[in-house]
């Protein structure tokens, strides 16, 4: 059945936009209900709405592994950054373009592409600066609850919605500063700041041990095999063998660097078997155009939330619609792992509520009969795995791993009871954050009934 709206001239927003998708009736019908309690704009409520600093995307020689945190649109998660990928500016590039900083509590969102996708500064990170992909909302002067009643209406319905209306394209949609300002804000009363903070203080808490939890399954993994404090230092050369570099087919320094040698001999020493041995690496055959008309949950890289490896998220598609590099059918217990160098830390396992989803060629997937899938989790999440997937990344304007070269890459097997403990610890932090997720719902949930309610 045919959707349409009929809008009176007095209702059109100027001469800005006049296209049939602006007016859309689920549009219509949130700002409406919206404006019919009381309300205020964005920019009213914020200290301040920019874009982030113009070419700032371009200077990726001044990123550097320490100093004031970047935020990039691919660093925006569901609430938080993803630490597993952020970069850092140097102080004094940071003091350059002080003017786009973004302090504890203040909200990022993209402007292009997926817009609307949007993450809260969090104490851990302190003040941080945005790329020019990115809108920062400042809210410095505002009070904690009107922070976090702010976050939940951005994540939830009400606001998403207002920000794809207001987003604009053909190609990629983008979204300015002034649509982001003009997005309508309720004001909440003192019992619903309370509840949203109770709630939120709740989701931290969960939050919060799931981390605590995974990272005993790392630390006890790590003390098992000798290297919890396994420290590899930076040398500026190495001196290698010509049947060294005959067997790796590569003679470049960034493969013989001295760090990846230490691990190694670390590892044989603890009796780890290559990779080949130990894991099923599943191939990408699967071609979803032989069900065009089925609809398939597809994971990218984006879904992925590698502090703790789950995977958070996934879009709907068609077989027929299918991104070409959607190939991989996932299965409980499996652990895909990011090809790509930048994203290696982009890790995680399986659920039920996954199988059967599709997952893009730009990931590893693992099985292994040896090793549980969530001690395989920890192993793959590690620097043991990390260290030696970066060693083999190639490539010049992709840099990733070829599939080819990770047969021999080598992975410890542990006693069946401590992999017991391990997996235990990774299960707990799982259902911990399951339940953090459910807090955040509800969260959102509660601002969508605030808006309902005061309409009827």
């Amino acid at each position: 059945m045919i959707a349409y709206s009929v809008i009176s001239k007095s209702q059109l927003e100027g001469t800005r936009r006049l296209d049939a998708e602006y007016y859309q009736p689920e549009y219509l019908e949130i700002v409406q209900k919206i404006q019919s309690v009381p309300h205020t704009s964005l920019d009213s409520y914020a200290e301040k709405v920019f874009s982030g600093p113009f070419g700032s995307t371009l200077k990726s020689e001044s990123y550097q592994e320490t100093g004031v945190p970047f935020i990039r649109i691919s660093d925006i998660s569901d609430l938080f950054i993803d630490q597993d990928t952020l970069v850092f500016i140097s102080p004094s590039e940071h003091k350059r373009i002080y003017s786009t900083h973004l302090s504890v509590g203040d909200i990022v969102l993209s402007k292009i592409g997926t817009v609307g996708r949007l993450s809260v500064i969090s104490e851990e990170l302190g003040e941080v600066n945005i790329s020019e992909n990115n809108i920062g909302i400042r809210l410095s002067k505002l009070p904690e609850e009107k922070k976090i009643a702010l976050l939940f209406l951005l994540l939830g319905k009400y606001g998403q919605k207002q920000l794809l209306r207001k987003a604009s394209g053909n190609i990629q949609l983008k979204l300015n500063v002034s649509d982001v300002e003009s997005i309508q804000v309720p004001i909440f009363d003192e019992v619903m700041l309370r509840a949203l903070m109770d709630i939120y203080t709740d989701f931290l808490s969960k939050r919060n041990e799931s981390d605590s939890l995974y990272l005993q399954a790392e630390n006890l993994l790590l003390e098992k095999l000798g290297l919890k404090n396994f420290k590899a230092d930076e040398d500026l050369y190495s001196v290698v063998n010509f049947s060294n570099i005959k067997s790796a087919n590569r003679m470049d320094a960034e493969y013989f660097q001295p760090k990846y040698e230490r691990l190694i001999v670390k590892l044989k020493a603890q009796k780890a078997q290559p990779l080949v041995d130990v894991l099923e690496s599943i191939s990408a055959k699967f071609n979803p155009l032989t069900q065009a008309d089925k609809i398939f949950k597809y994971v990218e890289l984006s879904n992925i939330n590698g502090s703790i490896g789950i995977i958070d998220g996934y879009t709907e598609t068609s077989g027929r619609e299918a991104p070409s590099r959607a190939k991989r059918v996932l299965k409980k217990g499996d652990v895909v792992v990011s090809t790509v160098e930048g994203s290696l830390g982009k890790v995680a396992l399986v659920h039920k509520e996954q199988e059967g989803c599709l997952a893009s060629t730009g990931f590893f997937q693992f099985r292994s009969e040896d090793l549980l899938p969530e001690v395989l989790l920890v192993i793959a999440k590690s620097f043991i795995f990390h260290n030696q997937l970066e060693q083999r990344c190639a490539g010049t304007i992709l840099t990733a791993v070829p599939k080819d070269s990770i047969k021999d890459i080598l992975v410890p097997i542990l006693p069946k009871a401590t992999q017991e403990k391990i997996a235990g610890l990774v299960r707990e932090s799982h259902t911990a954050r399951k339940k953090a997720k459910e807090l955040l719902e509800e969260a959102k949930r509660t601002v969508e009934e605030f808006i309902e309610q005061k309409t009827k």
